[in-house]
């Protein structure tokens, strides 16, 4: 496949992604989407001396769980069961409008307090794709925290790493606590890719010193979208956390505010990071047009000479 079909593949995987519904549509309505994943449930039930595993769709064993250990990791991965998605928000006392935006796809990051659970939305970046991101949900309740994820992988893995070791920062706290470790391991995904970034404009940049082709433009132009496309994902973090922050719900203890906080400045620097790229970028472009410029003039006066 060439560079220019797969560039035209992202773009069309990126708008089949944001679904909306038709204007005038009822609010609380779950979107159905036959292209999504199949939905599966995987809960992680853990306490300081406990831990226990289990891949199910019935409801009334996850909710079981939730009973019977401190703290219920139940992770929603595939949004196609939307009459799945239905049962297990009513079982758990889910918002309506928050249910709706978990398949409403192409929402941007931002918290939302209800009564008696918190819901956030997050972007996640993908490992296979720097160029893609995933929308994921987060509701925490009093004694479970609950994601749904568009499709399989995710940067929770060492999350779960640190819950199978018997972390005590993870194994002894609540469920706000495991809302930030995921919040802080979706924020520390987008770093790889923002190296890959900064590798791949270095390269850029020597092949356009040593021979300014005109494909190098159109990878230029590449690099600026999905850095911007990158930056849209990334800058809502931080007025989500910020809301977070600020608001101190009584549902977040003073000890994992100060966690959200070294969180919030991850996101600061990640900002940062993507700004110095895109101003790279542009430079790119300066550079490039420069060297083609002064690629011409050496053939004028060899020309001219001749």
């Amino acid at each position: 496949m060439s560079a220019e079909h797969s560039r035209k593949g992202r773009r069309q995987k990126a708008r089949r992604r944001i679904r909306r519904h038709e204007p005038g549509t009822a609010p609380g309505l779950m979107h159905h989407d036959p292209e999504a994943s199949q939905t599966r449930i995987r809960v992680i039930a853990y306490g300081p001396d406990e831990l226990v595993e289990v891949e199910t769709l019935e409801l009334a064993e996850v909710q079981e769980m939730v009973g019977k250990h401190p703290v219920c990791w139940i992770d929603v991965v595939g949004l196609r069961d939307v009459e799945l998605l239905e049962r297990l928000g009513k079982t758990f006392g889910l918002h309506p409008l928050a249910l709706e935006d978990v398949t409403q796809l192409g929402q941007r990051a931002k918290v939302d307090d209800y009564d008696d659970h918190l819901f956030v939305v997050a972007r996640m970046a993908d490992g296979e794709d720097p160029s893609q991101t995933e929308q994921v949900g987060l509701f925490m309740g009093r004694q479970a925290v609950l994601t749904f994820q568009e499709k399989a992988g995710d940067s929770f893995e060492p999350v779960r790493q640190r819950i199978r070791a018997g972390r005590p920062n993870l194994r002894s706290s609540g469920p706000d606590y495991l809302l930030y470790a995921l919040l802080d391991a979706i924020i520390d995904g987008y770093f790889p890719g923002l190296e890959a970034y900064g590798e791949m404009l270095e390269e850029l940049e020597e092949r356009i010193l040593d021979d300014p082709t005109p494909d190098l433009m159109a990878r230029i132009q590449e690099v600026k979208r999905d850095l911007l496309a990158r930056r849209r994902a990334i800058w809502p973090h931080r007025e989500m956390l910020n809301t977070l922050i600020r608001d101190q719900s009584d549902m977040l203890s003073e000890r994992t505010l100060l966690f959200l906080r070294d969180v919030y400045d991850s996101v600061i620097q990640s900002v940062d990071v993507l700004e110095t790229y895109r101003e790279m970028a542009s430079g790119l472009v300066d550079l490039y047009l420069s060297s083609v410029s002064n690629r011409m003039n050496e053939v004028m006066k060899v020309l001219t000479i001749i």
